[in-house]
């Protein structure tokens, strides 16, 4: 029977290539991460294709694997289409079995509809273009496609009752919005918890954290503000961001109980009582 070969994206050739080249200059994944200041499992991540180096990480891998330019060259063909600090965990999230998310005023950008995040970016964009705003939420709805297979990646969504309250895009906009949560969650595709107003100060109160799993590698954890967001993969601090995900997930309403609140919101939004 003829084996069925599988196409890889440009990342991972790069990766595969970067691997070949660690091996072939008898290098460990550590040793090549002391030369290019970097941890271990961060040169996994580059080779598995999950992230790219920057072009600083790119010149010292040259450097230190002697090929003359190669790798920090072939990077300038895969730039993304994400912003710098957001860039690397759009490829993770791909090759993620487990993404747990924590969303404190807005929907989670791959949760989000077409008219809500047009209305995101229409609101902090003030010189915007039609075609610029078309441009940004294909990039961003694109990220949707994570979640059409039935099986991976396992997706966690806990909001912040400010998510459901706060009208982005208009009333119909909004309970579209929750709706398509609600419905995702009713059809067992993610995990849906809500914090209530009624808890008060919470362990995640102060920022939106993404946690994410992988098959062959260690975990990561991702934070967010404005025009910046940290993404994390020392052990000591995705632990920490994984116990500060448990207190807050241990506040929360249960499934139908948050279930139940959404679908609620999505019908004031709907008759205009919000």
């Amino acid at each position: 029977m003829e084996e069925r070969r599988t196409s890889r994206t440009p990342r991972q050739k790069y990766g595969e290539e970067l691997r070949l080249r660690r091996t072939a200059a008898h290098l460990t994944q550590e040793e090549l991460g002391n030369q290019v200041v970097c941890s271990p499992t961060l040169i996994s991540h580059f080779e598995a294709g999950r992230r790219l180096p920057k072009p600083d990480d790119a010149q010292r891998i040259d450097r230190a694997l002697e090929t003359d330019g190669f790798f920090a060259r072939w990077l300038e063909d895969l730039e993304s289409k994400y912003t710098d600090h957001f860039a690397a965990v759009a490829e993770l999230e791909q090759h993620a079995t487990l993404i747990q998310q924590f969303a404190l005023t807005l929907v989670p950008g791959v949760l989000q509809t077409d008219d809500y995040a047009r209305a995101l970016f229409r609101a902090y964009r003030p010189n915007h273009t039609a075609d610029e705003l078309d441009e940004a939420v294909v990039i961003r709805t694109k990220r949707r496609r994570i979640l059409d297979g039935p099986a991976q990646p396992v997706v966690w969504t806990l909001l912040d009752e400010a998510v459901l309250r706060r009208r982005v895009g208009g009333p119909q906009v909004m309970a579209e919005q929750l709706r398509r949560i609600a419905g995702m969650a009713e059809a067992g595709r993610l995990r849906l918890h809500v914090l209530p107003y009624g808890v008060g100060a919470h362990a995640l109160m102060q920022s939106l954290l993404t946690l994410m799993n992988f098959e062959d590698s260690a975990p990561a954890a991702y934070v967010e503000g404005f025009l910046t967001g940290n993404l994390m993969d020392d052990p000591a601090l995705v632990s920490a961001c994984h116990t500060a995900y448990a207190l807050a997930l241990s506040d929360a309403l249960s499934q139908q109980e948050s279930l139940a609140l959404v679908r609620a919101a999505a019908e004031e939004h709907a008759h205009g009582q919000q």
